[in-house]
């Protein structure tokens, strides 16, 4: 605990970043990482190699932009760095880790975005969501969203079941619908070519295999029929409960499109 909260106290965050939580949840999540090193180690390098697969035979590789860049564990910043003239790496914080993932990169800038549309609902500012992508993504060749639907819906779904209204929201799942679908579809109307990687859904199981509870991770949208899949360990056995452990289904598209 007082380690993470020495690195709260150092990372690089707005001042909304940290009043909404986004410092707080970065943090979480690289810690997270460390102590669960081996059981990411496959879905890690399943999530890299889907980038790679999605950049292998791009006729133009002028700009790539990462969307939910973070740690940048899931995304192999070097390749991207060596095949693009530009590489945009966008979220709502930087941490360290992915900072100096891509510290000897010139070609790797960093932009801070809110990539929900919430903030400004969360702040208090106004009743109306705000644009869920970066005007760059419009130049881009290639646009990766790593690991990213299903984490836009966290905090702001938190903070209308915490105050009962969100702008115009009251419904928590109407609100995280909305998040996922905007962002699905902001991504199928650009010229890019999309690589997505998503989790679907949660499943907490016990020692001997037995479901204990599964949960929508994307609130009842549905991306496609993916043609890789994967289970990625998120917490094993005595990270959260002794004899629990939860699983998290993905999909990965190097080129995907919007089901017709």
């Amino acid at each position: 605990m007082l380690l993470d909260l020495l690195h709260w106290l150092v990372q690089p965050a707005t001042l909304a970043a940290r009043r909404l939580g986004h410092a707080g949840e970065s943090v979480r999540l690289a810690s997270r990482s460390r102590r669960c090193r081996g059981a990411w180690a496959p879905h890690l390098a399943a999530a890299r190699d889907t980038v790679r697969a999605a950049m292998a035979d791009l006729p133009r590789r002028d700009t790539a932009v990462v969307l939910g860049a973070g740690l940048l564990d899931d995304v192999p910043i070097d390749d991207l760095a060596a095949a693009f003239r530009r590489v945009v790496l966008v979220d709502a914080v930087h941490p360290w880790r992915g900072r100096w993932r891509a510290r000897r990169h010139p070609n790797v800038v960093r932009l801070t975005f809110d990539l929900s549309g919430m903030q400004d609902l969360m702040l208090g500012h106004g009743e109306t969501v705000g644009p869920v992508l970066p005007p760059v993504c419009r130049e881009a060749d290639l646009v990766i969203s790593a690991n990213l639907l299903s984490q836009l819906p966290i905090l702001p779904v938190a903070r209308l079941e915490a105050t009962g209204r969100l702008g115009p929201f009251t419904d928590p799942d109407a609100c995280g619908r909305r998040i996922v679908a905007a962002h699905l579809a902001a991504l199928a109307g650009l010229p890019a070519r999309i690589c997505l990687v998503a989790d679907r859904d949660e499943t907490e199981e016990d020692r001997d295999g037995r479901v204990i509870e599964r949960l929508d991770l994307l609130y009842g949208v549905d991306p496609g029929s993916a043609p890789r899949n994967w289970d990625w360990i998120l917490a094993p056995f005595g990270e959260e409960a002794r004899d629990r452990r939860l699983v998290h289904r993905v999909s990965a598209w190097p080129d995907w499109r919007p089901p017709a």
